[in-house]
């Protein structure tokens, strides 16, 4: 109850208690200039066309008495002399617990699902992340149902990872998996800048039923502003952090983040930011931490971020990529001559690093991943003289050794959609896999030191 009066008070304080208007000027694109709209930047107005509705915009900057807007949708019909009028200094999405199964748009409103939810709060949709010392050390796995990620690369409660992939490669279908078949308590998915088609394949194929029924999305598609497509990667974190705040763990997966990025480049170009970075503004480097941050473990519960990141080219030294990498706690490479050859998910297992698995998993565990990982390394090493016939069986024990087992760690690697891998499950296959390695290695090594004392007798 006295938390309730706290959110009351707050935003009562924050409340804008007069409406600020203001007359547009000049109109240029996606963008409006107003004169006389003295209102922070972030905050969304109201243009009333003289040949129209009204439609919504928001303020990106500001040049002396002049305010920057970019409208929410096409500007059509927006016109010197029109009015603007505010609608809010800070925002906020409504949330309640009953909200599991709702689909909301960039601005929070649902537009399916179950749309006459109680409404119990208002969670701002940009705020500071928590603080450094207020973060709880990440000790939990997250199992997320994925063999490859949970063997190889365990995600702990409250860790963000980025899942790094060019197109076609399966990033949609991965992040469907796991949204189905993590342990987290509530899922929270928004699919910014993403096709209309794509977002109800989603829902019916890669979702599901039993995905959807603890899940909220929040979309945002290609077609729309890139304002709306900013504010659904903020407002799916907001929607996590409420969650968050109940004592739930919390899966966020965000797709895709570059595709946000994208859309605050047009913002700030808009806004007369120069092009610095292959052509991003500054705005968007700061606004990545800003947004990948929010994710975390506190004293209350975890949101565990996953974020997919579109790679151009499939290179990961892409400006984007790189700087998202640099901010998360280890990333997963899909591999598009995986995906060719039909091995699914194309996780590769060398590129890919999750920073905290050595804090969430025990010895056996960590011991059994490396000496797969080992195996896979070697292979990586020998594969083209093996394709092309120059391999040699018995010169070295752990060449024979990766040629013998890249099978059995192949088929142990691949996944179906509709399978679900068990946590514990994957750990016993995982270990009994690492056994029969070592196993073969000792069997090799014992049958060449036998072959090397008869050549000396």
């Amino acid at each position: 109850m006295v938390d309730m009066f706290c959110e009351a008070r707050v935003l009562m304080e924050q409340a804008q208690t007069c409406r600020v208007t203001g007359r547009v000027i000049e109109v240029t694109g996606l963008t409006v200039v107003a004169e006389g709209l003295a209102m922070p930047v972030g905050s969304l107005c109201r243009i009333e066309r003289r040949a129209g509705e009204p439609i919504a915009a928001q303020i990106v900057g500001a040049l002396g008495d002049r305010a920057i807007l970019m409208t929410l949708h096409e500007p059509l019909g927006v016109a010197v002399r029109d009015r603007v009028t505010s609608r809010a200094g800070l925002q906020y999405v409504a949330v309640g617990r009953r909200m599991l199964g709702c689909v909301l748009d960039g601005l929070g409103r649902p537009i399916d699902g179950p749309t006459d939810f109680v409404v119990e709060g208002h969670y701002p949709v940009f705020c500071d992340a928590p603080r450094p010392l207020t973060r709880e050390p990440i000790t939990r796995a997250m199992p997320t149902g994925v063999r490859a990620i949970d063997a190889l690369h365990t995600v702990g409660g409250g860790q963000r990872l980025g899942i790094f992939a060019g197109t076609g490669v399966g990033k949609s279908v991965l992040m469907g998996m796991i949204a189905r078949y993590t342990a987290a308590d509530v899922t929270v998915v928004a699919l910014v800048g993403e096709r209309g088609r794509e977002v109800g394949d989603f829902l019916r194929k890669d979702l599901g039923e039993e995905g959807r029924r603890r899940c909220v999305l929040v979309v945002s598609t290609s077609d729309e502003s890139p304002v709306l497509r900013v504010r659904a990667g903020f407002t799916a974190t907001a929607v996590a952090e409420y969650f968050r705040d109940l004592g739930k763990d919390v899966l966020l997966l965000m797709d895709s983040t570059t595709r946000m990025a994208m859309a605050q480049r047009q913002i700030g170009l808009a806004a007369g930011e120069p092009p610095t970075t292959k052509g991003y503004p500054p705005s968007v480097f700061s606004l990545l931490p800003k947004l990948l941050e929010r994710s975390g473990r506190t004293s209350r519960g975890s949101i565990t971020g996953l974020y997919t990141v579109l790679v151009e080219g499939d290179d990961l030294a892409e400006p984007i990529a790189d700087a998202i990498r640099g901010v998360l706690d280890g990333h997963v490479w899909l591999s598009r001559d995986l995906a060719n050859r039909g091995h699914y998910p194309a996780v590769a297992v060398l590129e890919s690093i999750s920073r905290v698995m050595v804090d969430v998993v025990d010895e056996e565990h960590q011991a059994a991943a490396s000496t797969v990982r080992r195996v896979l390394a070697v292979w990586h090493d020998i594969e083209d003289l093996v394709n092309v016939g120059a391999y040699a069986a018995g010169a070295n024990v752990e060449f024979d050794v990766a040629v013998g087992m890249k099978p059995a760690i192949d088929e142990f690697l691949r996944q179906t959609m509709t399978e679900r891998a068990d946590y514990r499950a994957t750990r016993d296959r995982l270990t009994e896999l690492a056994g029969r390695i070592q196993a073969l290695r000792g069997r090799l090594a014992s049958q060449r030191g036998q072959s090397a004392m008869k050549l000396a007798s």
